[in-house]
């Protein structure tokens, strides 16, 4: 058999690079909160084994931690994944640095209650800018999901979901991480701009700042 008659394997597309696959995974957990190897595998396409690989590398590094979880509080145990620190600040939060700095000179010049004054006058000025968006005369659900949209903008991934009789506000994302873990007066803040936007009692279920998969509000009407 000649050169010309042999036959030449057709290969299929290189598979993806082993660091691709990381930065997906990561963005994964980032987005969709606390994932088990299974989740990531097939939202990934390979196979458990791999993802496990990866998902090993990933807590070598320190930008991935494990804990054991019964879903849905019954059933077998499994270990899912989230973002360490160091792993969400893979993620580029430019102005979140400079941010720390200027509240700590603020707090350090003019006391812890100053932090606080700050953070109240900044919710009083977006507040003003969001309320032509969400009037009063506006049904509840329809608040809730025009508030969603601003949230989105924002960079909050948030999702609406009706649980019973209340509406469940849950955000994949906090943009604001950095400031919220070295100054929870932050997250304080949130909670009482989203009560006086939307009119109503808000009570906030879980945070990401204490290494929960998302921050959830329970919105009742």
């Amino acid at each position: 058999m000649n050169a010309a008659s042999a036959r030449v394997p057709v290969q299929g597309p290189p598979p993806a690079a082993p660091e691709r696959t990381k930065v997906r995974l990561l963005e994964l957990v980032r987005r969709h909160g606390p994932q088990t190897a299974q989740d990531l595998a097939t939202r990934l396409e390979v196979s458990v084994p791999a993802a496990r690989r990866h998902l090993g590398d990933l807590q070598e590094q320190g930008l991935l931690q494990s804990r054991t979880e019964r879903p849905g509080g019954r059933g077998r145990p499994q270990h899912v994944f989230s973002l360490t620190e160091q792993g969400e600040a893979a993620f580029p939060r430019t102005y979140s640095g400079l941010c720390v700095d200027v509240m700590r000179h603020v707090e350090n010049l003019f006391g812890e209650g100053a932090v606080l004054k700050v953070l109240d006058a900044r919710n009083v000025e977006i507040a003003q800018r969001m309320r032509t968006e969400l009037p009063d005369d506006l049904p509840l659900p329809d608040r809730v999901q025009r508030l969603t949209v601003l949230l989105t903008e924002m960079g909050f991934d948030p999702v609406v979901e009706q649980d019973g009789p209340d509406l469940v506000l849950t955000q994949r994302n906090c943009p604001n991480l950095t400031v919220a873990r070295q100054y929870a007066q932050l997250c304080g803040a949130e909670l009482n701009l989203y009560a006086e936007l939307l009119g109503a009692s808000v009570v906030r279920e879980t945070r990401i700042v204490c290494g929960q998969g998302a921050c959830r509000y329970r919105i009742v009407g």
